[in-house]
């Protein structure tokens, strides 16, 4: 959620802005870790907003490619020996994004004014996210900063790699969709008002398909602003109902149980949880701490609850292997039976690691067949729109003609 704000600093000095935070309160944790007091904040959602995100098309504000090579970078000069506020200054000049530069800058400000690197950072953990964050207090109390960065950074590279095959998947039926689409109102436009012409001089007799087609032809034409205005408020209430937890939980409940893209998405959350588990044990923290990090940083909802629902059952001294099999639609056999040998040996980060590698591998096989899949189906659904079209557009004409 975006605010407005209006706070005071420490010499009395009224300041103003705008701030994305999940509500009111932690917005005020935040300027207060900043040296702000908050007096007044107003939520806004406006579509403004929206388009603003949209345009830069990034999450809070900063891309995981970004974050990683942040990541990978601070790694390497801790790793030379500068100083986090050196490395950081380094940092801040590299960056591309003037947005990530100014969170860079107050980042460095923070830890000049004595602030943990950590703690430096929670005031943005919009951006960074809880599974970073936690990464680098992991480090800093162990005294193995270094590991834990190039950890971070080895992990989002996994991430962005992941995701960016599963967006190349995805590209080819996403294209042909649009060009499906954006060749149809043009036909809409151009095409069948001359063939709705031809109709009326010959007074032919329509059927209901070709009423159809008609109906939206004028539709288009007539009332271009109306269709585009509706369009434009389906996408911004759409894009609400996303982010809303209803619609998170309902879109993630649909997906997963999508007949080819549903057990990609399985094999997807599986890879992601079990290695952000497998670097968060490692780093040091506790199994609960760490499904609550890695529960949050989950796209799929269902994924999610199962995991963050899982820690009060550890705290009464339940498996976690046990607990995963109560969601046998979620967690194969394979990843409960893994993860009960992981509990049983003391080597649970080794065995979710080995998980993670399987899934990845898993992943990426699928999305090589996925077009393989895809092609058919597409074919079929275009075949089938521009049958419906000719059928409906042009059978009227051979029926009159026929009849003469």
């Amino acid at each position: 959620m975006l605010y407005r704000y209006t706070a005071i600093d420490r010499a009395g000095v009224t300041q103003k802005g705008e701030r994305e935070s999940p509500d009111e309160k932690t917005l005020s944790r935040t300027l207060r870790g900043e040296g702000l007091l908050l007096t007044t904040a107003a939520a806004t959602s406006s579509p403004l907003a929206f388009f603003s995100r949209l345009a830069r098309f990034q999450i809070g504000g900063a891309s995981l490619f970004e974050r990683m090579i942040f990541a990978r970078n601070l790694a390497v000069m801790i790793g030379a020996g500068l100083s986090m506020t050196r490395a950081l200054e380094a940092q801040e000049e590299q960056a591309r994004a003037k947005h990530f530069k100014e969170i860079v800058r107050r980042i460095r400000e923070s830890i000049l004014a004595g602030v943990s690197f950590s703690q430096s950072l929670e005031p943005h953990r919009k951006i960074f996210g809880d599974f970073f964050i936690h990464m680098v207090e992991a480090g800093e109390a162990s005294g193995k900063l270094e590991g834990s960065l190039k950890l971070l950074a080895r992990q989002m590279k996994r991430d962005h790699d992941l995701r960016a095959k599963v967006r190349g998947a995805m590209m080819y039926p996403m294209v042909v969709m649009i060009a499906l689409v954006g060749i149809g109102v043009l036909m809409l436009i151009y095409v069948v008002p001359t063939l709705t012409q031809t109709f009326q001089e010959m007074e032919i007799d329509l059927p209901l398909s070709t009423k159809l087609i008609i109906y939206a032809s004028e539709l288009i034409k007539n009332y271009i602003l109306v269709v585009l205005g509706l369009m434009v408020a389906c996408i911004y209430a759409s894009y609400l109902f996303v982010r809303s937890d209803r619609g998170k939980r309902l879109i993630g409940a649909v997906f997963i149980r999508l007949p080819v893209f549903g057990p990609l998405i399985k094999k997807l959350n599986i890879a992601r949880m079990s290695r952000t588990l497998a670097s968060l044990i490692a780093a040091g923290l506790s199994i609960t701490r760490s499904l609550d990090v890695t529960g949050r940083v989950l796209g799929n909802a269902e994924f999610r609850d199962s995991l963050i629902a899982s820690v009060a059952e550890i705290e009464r001294g339940r498996p976690f292997s046990e607990i995963l099999r109560a969601s046998p639609h979620l967690f194969p056999p394979l990843v409960i039976q893994m993860i009960s040998v992981g509990e049983e040996t003391g080597t649970l980060s080794r065995m979710l690691l080995r998980i993670a590698l399987f899934f990845e591998e898993d992943v990426n096989n699928a999305t090589k067949n996925l077009s393989s899949i895809v092609e058919p189906v597409m074919m079929i659904a275009i075949g089938a729109v521009v049958g419906f079209f000719a059928i409906s557009m042009i059978q009227p004409l051979y029926s009159s003609l026929a009849g003469l």
